[in-house]
């Protein structure tokens, strides 16, 4: 059983701001499988079923951000079969340009404060799928912008990025992280990268 955790904010006022990048892809990902991530368990709402040849859990924390590390160690608590190693942790980076992916093993939180929470709850040892929501330039607090809803355009790179998120995690349950990496690591933005072919 694989746990894979989607991250943001609970609460219509946060819905397209860029901190809940994680909650669209999960939803991406529940919409795939066919599975309701509906259910109130363990501090999220949560789902069962079966993706990409896997069983999964699909969660997303109600704790809000900074609390994010509650749920997901209760869940690791509650599925014996589940591996903190193995979990899949998906949320926004301010550090990647919009419509970015990146994926990682392990590492440190990179200033985000739902995965400083996880990392202090059960270690920094669980995948990462980081979805690029870098602002063109930092105009005062960090954290007006993250919890800031998107523009109209912003919004559409978000619901590509929650589809692209859902392949990348597709990929690592399928074939793994390494490969999931090599193929979806860019080192430019999508669209930089299309418009260089």
């Amino acid at each position: 059983m694989r746990l894979i955790v989607g991250l943001g904010n609970p609460g219509e006022q946060y819905e397209w701001t860029p901190h809940n990048a994680g909650f669209l892809a999960l939803d991406a990902i529940a919409e795939r499988a066919g599975i309701r991530a509906t259910r109130q368990e363990a501090k999220s709402l949560a789902g069962k079923g079966e993706f990409a040849g896997e069983r999964v859990i699909l969660a997303k924390p109600q704790t809000l951000m900074n609390l994010s590390g509650v749920s997901v160690r209760m869940w690791l608590e509650r599925c014996e079969d589940c591996d903190a190693a193995e979990t899949i942790v998906l949320s926004d980076d301010v550090a990647l340009p919009w419509g970015m992916l990146r994926i990682r093993k392990a590492g440190s939180a990179g200033g985000h404060n739902g995965l400083k929470s996880i990392i202090a709850a059960i270690g920094s040892e669980f995948i990462r799928v980081r979805l690029g929501v870098g602002p063109e330039k930092i105009w005062g607090d960090m954290a007006d912008y993250v919890l800031t809803p998107a523009r109209r355009a912003e919004r559409d790179v978000m619901l590509q990025m929650a589809v692209g998120a859902a392949d990348a995690v597709e990929t690592i349950l399928r074939e793994g992280v390494d490969k999931a990496m090599g193929k979806y690591n860019r080192r430019v933005p999508p669209a930089e990268e299309e418009e260089t072919q």
